[in-house]
């Protein structure tokens, strides 16, 4: 697991931000296809199905595992699409703790939270 100080954390923010956009709008469109998804999957569970978009959406998916795994690559931990929440794991006080930033909050990551606490426990830096 690599270990981020705030400085490399900051460093790496505009890419990160660029990928966790992609895997945002990606995730807008792909919810857009929720319903059909789903009643393409109760038609397979009966030996039929399909999507009419089904190319699509598959391609969406495909996107969106591609982006997750260059934030994954990086050591950034994706935590919520819609969201655009990710991790950076660090070291704090002789431990690690995830430097935590979602899509909106700025150029800068400002919160850290213990690995067991997640986003409710966020606190400033």
């Amino acid at each position: 697991m690599k270990l981020f100080s705030v400085e490399e954390a900051n460093a790496l923010l505009p890419t990160v931000q660029g990928i966790v956009e992609a895997i945002q709008r990606a995730y807008a469109k792909l919810l857009s296809f929720r319903e059909a998804a789903m009643h393409a999957a109760e038609g397979a569970e009966l030996g039929g199905g399909g999507m009419v978009e089904g190319a699509v959406y598959v391609k969406l998916l495909a996107k969106i595992g591609e982006r997750a795994g260059e934030l994954e690559a990086l050591g950034v931990q994706l935590k919520d699409y819609e969201r655009g929440l990710i991790d950076f794991p660090s070291m704090r006080d002789g431990r690690v703790v995830l430097l935590c930033w979602q899509i909106g909050e700025g150029d800068e990551v400002s919160w850290w939270h213990d690995v067991d606490t997640g986003f409710a426990g966020r606190q400033p830096l």
